[in-house]
């Protein structure tokens, strides 16, 4: 597979890390705006339902004074059918916040009523309306009810009381809810092309203003912000209403009735103009950031040009003109010169050092480790340069029992099963040798004594609990050392592991047992 060269490379992270941090910019500064213009838009949203909440409260009380006032005088005139009417008339045309008023006898007996088309005067009433006002009889706002007049409504009512105080009856005003009223003169319309609206709902979640008049008395469930403002809370959230829409939606209740003003506005028309917006940012930032791009790619080429040439001339790093080939590199800067300069000595040197690891001369034929030969090499480099790493001794227990008992060929089974569970708990720097026989010994640089321990475990517990090919049950020991280590040599490393591994095996075998322990007093001598 052909791999990807320095100058592609260097295009390819700088125009990572170019459209990251590009992207990363226009991300965050569109979650800032987003996150502002709806906050922005739920406290306006809350605000403006507080706003109407206290202006429909402030209509409750006015009506209530009004009733009050009427009612007041209703008493003087309480057996004058005529008189009675002219005042519901008055009351009902003089402000037009009422779609009926009604006087009503304690019994129930409605004996003036406007407007009279209604035809409503000397009927009787068992509405919810009645049965709140004279159970109460008190100023009373109803929940709404199904009226006399076939109407969905709501009524404010005031108690009549004569002289002595007797119970004479009371005076209501309807407010239609299915029709125009009062409450689309307070709130308006509210609703405009971008899709914000108002509504009103009881202290039951029953909508009683609303943009669709065909929804006015329906019951919502499971909105949270009926809910909170049912519950008396003032505030502002996001939420998906009944239809399913993305909305931002500011509460407040009426405190006088316990009715909610729910404000709210679709959250995908609030971040329209902030789309547009980003479109337009990308569409000025896209130019730079090409332009940004072709200086990158010129300036990569320059940079990989010098380590370009110095690799292609190792294609041909076994003829006479390699060395040429290098010294016609243009070496600029100083890792190409540095590289340049450590071929040029490589090349004195190669063909002394090719043959001194021929694979086949340094590797075990029956597991494919490391033989002894190429472990000496290895451990004359390592020495050489002073490279730190640790080392595990290890061999199979009972080894020669298996042997005797199985037959050869199933002890190479199990070399092979053991050295294939060694690779797979190691790491692709680990140098793996088989010394000989059931020995085996793993060498791994720059791992701490503690680390290669911890290895030497997983690797324990793996051969004791996963089955060989054949089935015997198979078990090691294994000793670890470390170099360098109190001024030991290498070779002295060496017999360390192999001391640590005996003290395992004088311990009971299948354990692992570090250089550094120290050996219980009473364990026999090895």
């Amino acid at each position: 597979m052909p791999r990807i060269d320095l100058r592609r490379l260097i295009l390819l992270l700088s125009l990572s890390v170019v459209t990251l941090t590009a992207g990363n910019l226009f991300f965050a500064s569109y979650q800032t705006q987003r996150n502002f213009l709806m906050g922005q838009t739920l406290e306006a949203n809350r605000i403006y339902a507080l706003k109407l909440a206290n202006t429909t409260d402030n209509f409750l009380k006015s009506a209530q004074q009004q009733l009050a006032f009427s009612a007041a005088l209703l008493p003087a005139i309480w057996d004058q059918p005529q008189q009675l009417w002219q005042e519901a008339h008055r009351l009902r045309r003089e402000t037009n916040s009422f779609n009926s008023v009604t006087v009503i006898r304690a019994d129930g007996q409605i004996i003036a009523a406007s407007p009279s088309y209604l035809n409503l005067t000397g009927t009787f009433s068992n509405s919810e309306g009645f049965h709140q006002a004279t159970s109460r009889r008190q100023p009373n706002i109803s929940q709404p009810y199904m009226g006399s007049s076939k109407h969905l409504m709501i009524q404010i009512s005031h108690p009549v009381f004569d002289a002595e105080g007797n119970y004479l009856g009371y005076l209501g005003a309807g407010i239609y809810l299915n029709e125009p009223n009062i409450l689309h003169s307070l709130l308006g319309e509210q609703y405009y092309r971008d899709g914000t609206y108002l509504y009103v709902v009881d202290t039951q979640g029953r909508l009683i203003y609303h943009q669709d008049p065909a929804r006015v008395g329906d019951v919502v469930k499971g909105n949270p912000a009926i809910d909170a403002v049912v519950a008396g809370q003032s505030g502002s959230l996001r939420l998906h209403n009944s239809q399913g829409v993305d909305m931002l939606t500011g509460y407040a209740p009426v405190p006088r009735i316990g009715w909610g003003v729910i404000s709210q506005r679709p959250t995908a028309i609030t971040l329209e103009g902030l789309q547009r917006l980003m479109l337009e940012v990308a569409g000025y930032a896209v130019p730079l950031l090409l332009l940004s791009l072709l200086g990158i790619w010129w300036i990569s080429t320059l940079i990989s040009k010098p380590l370009w040439q110095l690799a292609n001339s190792t294609q041909y790093w076994g003829s006479s003109s390699a060395g040429q080939s290098v010294s016609k590199v243009r070496a600029w800067y100083y890792e190409a010169a540095q590289l340049k300069n450590t071929m040029q000595k490589a090349l004195m040197s190669l063909h002394q050092q090719l043959g001194r690891l021929n694979q086949e001369s340094v590797t075990d034929p029956l597991t494919g480790l490391t033989n002894r030969r190429g472990l000496k090499l290895i451990l004359d480099d390592w020495e050489s340069r002073q490279q730190p790493f640790s080392l595990i001794a290890l061999d199979i227990d009972h080894f020669k029992q298996v042997n005797d008992s199985y037959g050869h060929s199933a002890g190479d089974l199990v070399l092979q099963h053991l050295a294939q569970q060694i690779r797979r708990h190691s790491r692709e720097s680990d140098v793996l040798c088989r010394q000989g026989g059931e020995e085996f010994l793993m060498l791994l640089p720059s791992t701490p004594l503690a680390q290669a321990a911890l290895v030497a475990e997983r690797l324990r517990t793996a051969m004791a609990y996963t089955e060989s090919p054949n089935g015997i049950p198979v078990t090691i020991s294994l000793g670890v050392a470390g170099w360098p280590q109190g001024g030991q040599t290498v070779a002295q490393t060496l017999q360390a592991a192999d001391q640590a591994l005996y003290r395992a095996k004088d311990g009971g075998r299948n354990r692992v047992v570090r250089d550094d322990e120290q050996p219980p007093s009473d364990a026999p001598n090895s």
